[in-house]
């Protein structure tokens, strides 16, 4: 192994035995493009990218000229931990040739009335979903972030910060609170309870950001997820700020998406507070609600809408005490938003497969009257 490929991999670059990266796909990017160097997204700003291919060597680079294009999707631009290969410019500064195939991408529906994906990060092993054990402490928001992220490849990690001020309170709030995560439904996942500023109690996240590991941390403003990541650095480098007493929501204190290599040889992408999270259409819902789904496969009608219906399982559980009314009403509301933006990404689909057609045949009218173009 290279020097420079030692270098990569202390940011996450996965390489096999022979030096070159694992995934084949990979390995055809960087044959076709032999004057590149692989680089790892670590800052995206609106004027362009920040870029790394050492722990402590970054350098500014321009993006590719099809992703300036006002009509192309926004989640196929690189975001932070993705990787791609850049070329070097007499010219200019180094600029983005290819964007290296992700194996895994976390993603929300973007605000506003049209239908647009935002990419939170890609590359990631692990997301850490960080919540407040105050007034921010809400299952139904943890839901709705599971629900994001288990559909993106990586594996979620509930972290439940500031149980040094619950214990203080009341010494039940903490295993209270982590009995409430645990019971939601979608097992599969940890809960960690932690007091972010203490950096030996942050040491219980060490099992996930392993050398070459990157995990991405998010949540709502407030929620600790700056000062998480300074306990685990060491020392201060993101900027904190305090909550509101009324409600404890905080300041946007991060305000972009940055990846940060940590001690343990892993990356952490820190990322602004999330306060609206739509979902893509892309989510499986019926994973992140089986016990919802295995109730009402009892249901004795096959379309049964849990409403009156005699004989079924799902009301009767409800009444019965063994299925959470506030769940419940999570399911609906989080099924109806799916197979809405479902619908509206099927349509962005099917423009984009009539522009293309389009775009072909006006471009074999223009060969056919003044020859190849």
């Amino acid at each position: 192994m290279t020097p420079e490929t030692a270098l990569l991999q202390a940011i996450g670059w996965p390489v096999e035995a022979d030096g070159l990266p694992q995934p084949p796909a990979w390995r055809e990017k960087l044959a076709a493009h032999p004057g590149a160097r692989p680089a790892r997204v670590v800052e995206q700003h609106r004027s362009g990218y920040v870029v790394a291919t050492a722990p402590d060597t970054t350098f500014t680079v321009e993006s590719l000229a099809e992703w300036q294009r006002p009509r192309f999707p926004p989640e196929q631009r690189a975001g932070v931990g993705d990787w791609v290969l850049v070329q070097d410019s007499d010219n200019h500064r180094p600029q983005i040739v290819a964007l290296l195939p992700r194996h895994s991408a976390i993603k929300r529906g973007a605000a506003g009335e049209h239908y647009r994906q935002q990419l939170i990060a890609a590359n990631v092993d692990t997301v850490f979903v960080v919540c407040g054990l105050d007034a921010d402490f809400n299952p139904r928001r943890i839901e709705r972030y599971l629900l994001l992220v288990r559909g993106g490849g990586a594996e979620p990690v509930v972290i439940l910060t500031k149980a040094d001020q619950a214990a203080l309170v009341d010494e039940s709030l903490v295993p209270s609170a982590v009995a409430v995560v645990e019971d939601l439904g979608a097992k599969g996942f940890a809960v960690v309870a932690v007091n972010a500023r203490d950096p030996a109690s942050v040491i219980a996240l060490l099992p996930w950001l392993g050398p070459g590991r990157t995990a991405v941390l998010v949540g709502s403003s407030g929620a600790g997820k700056s000062t998480l990541t300074n306990s685990l650095l060491g020392f201060d480098r993101m900027k904190t700020g305090a909550v509101r007493e009324s409600d404890a929501r905080g300041r946007h204190t991060t305000t972009y998406r940055a990846l940060i290599p940590l001690p343990s040889g892993a990356c952490l992408i820190d990322t602004p507070g999330m306060r609206e999270l739509k979902p893509t259409g892309e989510e499986d819902v019926a994973e992140n609600f089986a016990d919802v789904e295995a109730l009402a496969a009892q249901c004795r009608f096959r379309d049964c809408k849990h409403g009156r219906e005699p004989g079924c399982a799902v009301r009767a559980a409800i009444e019965g005490g063994t299925l959470d009314t506030q769940r419940f009403a999570s399911f609906v509301k989080l099924s109806g938003e799916v197979a809405g933006a479902a619908t509206k990404l099927a349509h962005r689909r099917a423009d984009n497969a009539a522009a293309k057609v389009q775009g072909k045949a006006l471009n074999k009218r223009l060969d056919e009257k003044y020859g190849k173009h």
